[in-house]
């Protein structure tokens, strides 16, 4: 196989005291969207800052398109694309202006900027908008600028974090639809993000963190079958009896968990768990039956509890 396009090995980033991330090991490919889980503070915006080499490694080793950040900075930057978080678009321009200031950072020709502008405004779908000013936009079409944006040198990989935050059901369906089609011509893209659907659909593979340490690493259907069941039945009873009832169901699951609403059993069977539960004569207010996601094995690997 070819070398990654991303190597770490006993990859560690401290500040002071605080490990941030704490001897992991990964690969990305050339082609693969890989996404990165975690509740807050698992350590992966300092992965990728030390990716996108503007942070630098503590200890172990860190390769980026072949290149040690350390010594590489600017040439591995030259050929990311980084989308952040927030959308940090000059609002008072134009939607083609924000496209042609980028594109002279990274030294490109007018003539070039101006072809690549055509050529991002149709993949974005805001031909339309090209001379409009950005601030009126809406969030949908600033998301889709600034993606944009960061494909304007061509890039060899693509860093999008949390790239359909905030957005309405069909501008993140819509974005969705991009950025398959950049993996469709090989784009390689590293997806840091919180919603499980999006690691789902975008994602070949994922690596879930947690206080600074990988816990698992996978494809998405493989994580799901490895750390959890085919199905969950949800039951819900009344506030305050879900300790007293999840008694009542020992034995009926492979696992079961007691939530503050309701109890989950994870099961391969859900239909057939519920009728062993009304075979015991229990009586839930509600029942929910479902098939395991990502969110499952996340909340499985990482637990419920918040994280400041």
């Amino acid at each position: 196989m070819p070398d990654p396009l991303v190597s770490a090995r006993h990859l560690t980033k401290r500040f002071g005291d605080f490990t941030a991330v704490d001897d992991i090991d990964f690969d990305v490919r050339a082609g693969e969207a890989v996404g990165f889980l975690g509740p807050n503070g698992a350590g992966k915006s300092s992965t990728m800052r030390m990716i996108a080499a503007v942070s630098p490694v503590t200890e172990g080793e860190l390769t980026v398109l072949g290149m040690d950040p350390a010594a590489d900075g600017p040439k591995i930057r030259a050929r990311l694309g980084v989308v952040p978080q927030e959308d940090n678009l000059d609002e008072e321009l134009s939607v083609y202006e924000n496209l042609l200031i980028y594109g002279r950072y990274f030294g490109m020709p007018k003539a070039t900027i101006d072809e690549r502008v055509r050529e991002l405004l149709s993949f974005a779908q805001l031909e339309e908008r090209r001379d409009s000013r950005v601030e009126p936009l809406s969030g949908g079409m600033k998301r889709r600028l600034t993606i944009a944006r960061g494909l304007i040198n061509q890039p060899d990989m693509l860093i999008l974090d949390e790239p359909t935050t905030g957005l309405d059901p069909q501008a993140r369906h819509l974005l969705w639809d991009r950025l398959y089609r950049l993996k469709q011509q090989g784009v390689t893209q590293i997806i840091p993000t919180h919603y499980m659907d999006e690691a789902e659909q975008l994602c070949d593979r994922l690596v879930i963190m947690d206080r600074g340490k990988i816990a698992a690493e996978g494809r998405p259907l493989d994580l799901i079958l490895r750390y959890s069941t085919r199905e969950v039945l949800e039951l819900r009873f009344p506030v305050g009896t879900q300790e007293r009832m999840a008694g009542r169901l020992e034995g009926l699951a492979k696992r079961t968990e007691v939530l503050p609403d309701r109890v989950l059993l994870y099961t391969d069977d859900a239909d057939r768990t519920s009728v062993e539960v009304a075979e015991r004569g229990i009586v839930p207010e509600a029942t929910v039956s479902r098939r395991s996601t990502l969110e499952d094995v996340f909340l499985t690997l990482t637990g419920r509890s918040l994280v400041d």
